[in-house]
């Protein structure tokens, strides 16, 4: 077989004329091999151009993929494997993606914290178990962690915490307290920060308490009287998370409402 063409395409292609038939292929496949114009090649030849086409095919559609956006390693190594099982090709393309610094992920961990802390919500253990989760070696996660302004997390941390505040005043301070401290450690803060942020803003819950009695009486008051309502109200108002004494001064009030 011979080589009758070889033209250069856009974006680092060729077309190449193999006797009759025409294909496109890639320019390191062209250097790989050293392909020539007028060059005579053999069947293996031939059929190593069209594995290395392949090959070149999927490397270009993983570059597209990491181009996207800033991927992990471990994220482009299950991308390949989609599409490769072929560990030593694998491998290879790891490295061809490593040496123009598509895979780096020093980068990626310090493009993932500053994305976490200035366009997200979450607090460092969710962004350090994601990174973890990532592979990202430890070391450098805890040397990238040691770079962020923490005041910027505090202050965040602090705004969301008066936001449900001022949004759940149906709540006991005993409910709030564990919904919000629930809320945020789920969003990876720390539960002494979160703690000392909600002794520090949560108000009295008298009004809230009186608020609640008065509902539950009006709805259990057809269906229930005396002690027998007195007692069924306070299971629930306990049930809230609503402290027994100031359930007993709420109580002792009923007959205002």
């Amino acid at each position: 077989m011979i080589i009758n063409k070889i033209q250069k395409q856009n974006n680092n292609k060729y077309k190449i004329i193999i006797d009759d038939e025409t294909f496109i292929t890639y320019d390191d496949v062209i250097l790989e091999n050293n392909l020539l114009y007028k060059k005579n090649i053999d069947n293996d030849l031939y059929n190593k151009i069209k594995e290395d086409t392949k090959y070149y095919d999927i490397y270009n559609k993983v570059v597209k993929y990491i181009m996207k956006k800033r991927r992990s390693e471990k994220e482009v190594r299950l991308y390949i494997n989609k599409y490769i099982s072929d560990i030593d090709k694998i491998e290879k393309m790891i490295i061809q993606l490593k040496k123009i610094n598509l895979i780096n992920d020093i980068q990626y961990c310090s493009c993932y914290i500053n994305d976490s802390i200035y366009l997200g919500k979450n607090g460092i253990n969710k962004i350090k178990n994601d990174l973890i989760n990532q592979n990202i070696p430890l070391d450098v996660i805890e040397e990238q962690l040691d770079k962020i302004d923490y005041d910027i997390i505090n202050n965040r941390l602090e705004k969301m915490i008066l936001k449900k505040i001022k949004s759940n005043k149906k709540y006991s301070n005993y409910e709030l307290k564990q919904k919000v401290l629930n809320d945020m450690m789920n969003l990876g803060y720390d539960k002494e920060e979160i703690l000392t942020i909600l002794n520090n803003n949560i108000i009295d819950d008298n009004n809230i308490l009186e608020n609640e009695y008065r509902k539950l009486y009006n709805k259990l008051s057809n269906k229930y009287s005396g002690e027998k309502l007195n007692i069924i109200i306070k299971q629930k108002l306990s049930l809230k998370g609503f402290d027994s004494s100031s359930i007993d001064d709420i109580a002792n009030k009923k007959a205002e409402f």
